[in-house]
């Protein structure tokens, strides 16, 4: 997410290190070369001109600290002009109606509104406990009202059945009439996209607004479309009265250009990002933290929070228990952390998150690679039971069959193994009186020096 933006940033902002203090000169050099970056990861020019302009005040102004580098003195400014630029505090939605909270969800055909419902509807249900109903709006596409039924199934929202031969409005009515009788929290109005803004489109959605009197109206855009997002953002903020956004792929978005140009342009928050395909794959927007995200500082909250909700809090402790208690670490145990580790996005995804990653060099980085999970999983699916059990037993034909089992080579068996063993090696120092041992070697102390 934002590659291409993160290594030009740091770039510009390397300029000035090593400089004895802030300068206008040395300010002016660095805020040229931020200015190229941004340009280049297509935000719009406006805000480009604000931002840095914003920047080349406060670093010559008072805001500069003695006691910190210059650079870390321009990068404490830009993350605060970023996180500013992004829209300052996360803004959640807003339910506070007489049940059933409408939202109606805006945007262009292809930029995955239907999709967005569907994970938007399982956020609500999973995290904020909601009864939620969905209904589609879209006549002029009867794949789309059968794509929501489908995906409205896989999240446990309730779908409300629509016609193509019937009327938009006619259908969000019939939609909220149901959702009353039937107590529900929310409903989600999935309306019509065209694959360009148009006035009969604009006419329709605005009609629906009026008539349906939504408590949030968001508008959802592809963040791959940079530029362009923020234009149609503000082509739909000027017909209907948006209450947010939900830019989507934007896990796919080396630029980001739009996340940095919606929020200014149209003037109205981002309140949710897609980051991937699946139904969980929807997160609510903080701006301070894509801010550190971008300049390599990771975003350690969000993933103490993906811990929380994704890890399966019983496999873990059963684990712990067992490895405690001095029993063999066994490849079941092994290939359950590597599913955990996929729950989690996989190993490139929670490196983004921690501090410092983006300093690792190239050669580094390319070394995760989750596609060696996917391999590793595969290969301990293609085991018996019994080699699973007892490892020992795979040896020359056994491997064999495993690995074309599998679809990889003996090699890849081998290391996996070889991986495998090291890491059960690593668990029996946690078990019984290997622990206590651990313990003092490193004096009775806890990690950071805290006493026992």
């Amino acid at each position: 997410m934002f590659d291409n933006l993160k290594d030009n940033l740091a770039k510009s902002i390397q300029k000035i290190k090593g400089q004895a203090t802030l300068s206008e000169d040395n300010i002016k050099d660095a805020m040229r070369e931020v200015r190229i970056a941004l340009l280049e990861a297509d935000v719009a020019l406006p805000v480009v001109k604000e931002f840095i302009e914003q920047v080349k005040t406060r670093a010559i102004g008072e805001d500069v600290l003695t006691s910190l580098q210059p650079d870390q003195v321009l990068i404490k400014i830009v993350k605060e002009e970023l996180t500013t630029t992004l829209g300052s505090t996360s803004e959640g939605l807003n339910l506070s109606a007489q049940p059933p909270a409408v939202i109606l969800m805006a945007g262009l055909q292809g930029a995955g509104k239907t999709t967005s419902t569907a994970k938007l509807a399982k956020y609500l249900i999973e995290r904020e406990k909601k009864k939620v109903m969905v209904v589609s709006a879209d006549v002029y596409r009867p794949a789309a009202i059968e794509q929501l039924n489908t995906v409205a199934d896989q999240v446990g929202a309730t779908f409300f059945p629509s016609s193509v031969i019937e009327d938009p409005i006619t259908i969000g009515q019939n939609a909220i009439a149901a959702a009353k009788k039937g107590f529900f929290d929310v409903l989600i109005v999935d309306t019509a996209g065209r694959l360009a803004v148009d006035e009969a489109m604009m006419a329709e959605i605005k009609g629906m607004q009026t008539s349906l009197n939504p408590i949030e109206t968001l508008f959802v855009v592809d963040a791959m479309t940079g530029q362009d997002a923020a234009n149609t953002a503000k082509a739909f903020g000027e017909v209907l009265k948006l209450t947010g956004v939900i830019l989507t792929k934007l896990d796919g978005d080396a630029r980001g250009g739009a996340a940095l140009s919606v929020r200014n342009i149209v003037g109205k928050p981002i309140k949710f990002m897609g980051v991937g395909e699946k139904m969980e794959a929807l997160e609510p927007f903080h701006p301070e933290r894509i801010a550190s995200s971008i300049l390599g500082m990771g975003d350690v909250l969000t993933l103490v929070e993906e811990i929380e909700r994704k890890v399966d809090k019983k496999k873990a402790d059963k684990l712990a228990k067992k490895v405690q208690k001095g029993q063999r670490f066994s490849l079941i145990d092994f290939k359950e952390q590597l599913e955990q580790m996929q729950n989690m996005g996989g190993m490139s995804a929670m490196m983004d998150k921690l501090p410092g990653m983006g300093n690792l060099p190239d050669a580094v980085k390319n070394q995760v690679n989750d596609k060696l999970t996917d391999k590793k999983i595969a290969i301990i699916n293609s085991m018996t039971k019994k080699e699973r059990k007892f490892p020992q037993l795979i040896k020359g034909s056994r491997k064999r069959r495993i690995a074309i089992g599998s679809g990889n080579t003996i090699q890849d068996v081998t290391r996996m193994l070889k991986e495998f063993n090291q890491m059960q090696k690593m668990m029996k120092k946690f078990s019984g009186k290997g622990m206590m041992r651990m313990m003092k070697r490193m004096g009775g102390k806890m990690p950071g020096g805290m006493g026992m």
